[in-house]
């Protein structure tokens, strides 16, 4: 969709709309690769159309590669963060994010016997990716009112559930070799497209990036957004955690109140469009406005 919109001549004025529709789509295409886990062969396919979708909506793509363990198989496993740049002259920046690997064991199933099988991730890891690549072509059009940067994590879903330091492996490592980029506000985007969609502030957010907590309430009060309620949920380690940690102001917009969370039953049919239609008008609205 954005194949010739590499420069900033090709910007088109008016009115700028998210469509949840299409950002549904896009969770989807991510979910009939099946489960994103790394070292899987849905995740080396998920990386590679993830590079081709954002070539399409920009020149300025990078790729962060390491290395991680699986901790349940001790095998080593490549995980590639994707960086996506969009108008790199604005000194005025903001990060969005969200996690495109998948969990590889359905360790909260209720079905005991299916807590070693992989995950689909409509909801957690598709949704939060699914609203940021209909973002990327929005932006490829509409110059916003600051330059953006998009980062797509992998290795979020890797950690074992005692120890909250395995998970957000890619976020760690972005924030270890970001040192001195400091963004006005960054948005991490977990578990929102739910179909009975309620987030609450995230506490750790709160705490620590309260300005950009409030930036975000305040705009999804404007727009009369009720599934955003004005209110402290949950404490959540996600990848928003490293970069707090590095002085990043980020705010985690997630609905951790999901009951198919870590199961086998986080599909398409849990999801919706409007639920991505209206984080999606949120993040506009924050861009353009």
């Amino acid at each position: 969709m954005c194949g010739s919109l590499l420069t900033a001549s090709c910007q088109s004025v008016g009115r700028v709309d998210f469509d949840g529709s299409r950002a549904y789509y896009y969770l989807q295409l991510q979910c009939k690769f099946g489960p994103r886990v790394p070292g899987s062969s849905g995740h080396r396919q998920m990386l590679d159309f993830l590079k081709k979708e954002l070539e399409k909506c920009t020149s300025r793509v990078k790729t962060q590669t390491f290395t991680a363990q699986n901790p349940l198989t001790q095998a080593p496993v490549e995980l590639s963060n994707l960086l996506a740049t969009f108008y790199p002259e604005s000194q005025r920046r903001v990060l969005l994010c969200a996690h495109w690997d998948t969990r590889p064991w359905a360790d909260k199933d209720p079905d005991s016997s299916k807590r070693q099988d992989r995950i689909l991730g409509a909801n957690d890891g598709a949704s939060g990716t699914a609203i940021l690549l209909h973002l990327a072509e929005i932006i490829a059009q509409h110059r916003p009112n600051y330059g953006v940067d998009l980062v797509f994590f992998d290795g979020e879903d890797l950690g074992e559930a005692s120890k909250p330091e395995s998970y957000a492996l890619g976020s760690q490592f972005f924030a270890k070799n970001s040192t001195g980029y400091r963004p006005e506000f960054a948005i991490l985007l977990d578990m929102v497209g739910d179909k009975d969609l309620k987030i609450y502030k995230e506490e750790y957010s709160n705490r620590f990036a309260p300005h950009t907590v409030e930036l975000v309430w305040n705009k999804a009060r404007d727009l009369r957004l009720d599934c955003f309620v004005d209110s402290l949920g949950y404490a959540v380690w996600d990848d928003h955690i490293p970069l707090l940690q590095a002085g990043i102001p980020c705010a985690d917009i997630i609905d951790f109140n999901y009951p198919y969370w870590h199961t086998t039953k986080d599909t398409p049919d849990k999801c919706s469009a409007e639920s991505l239609q209206k984080v999606g008008r949120l993040l506009v609205a924050l861009l353009y406005d």
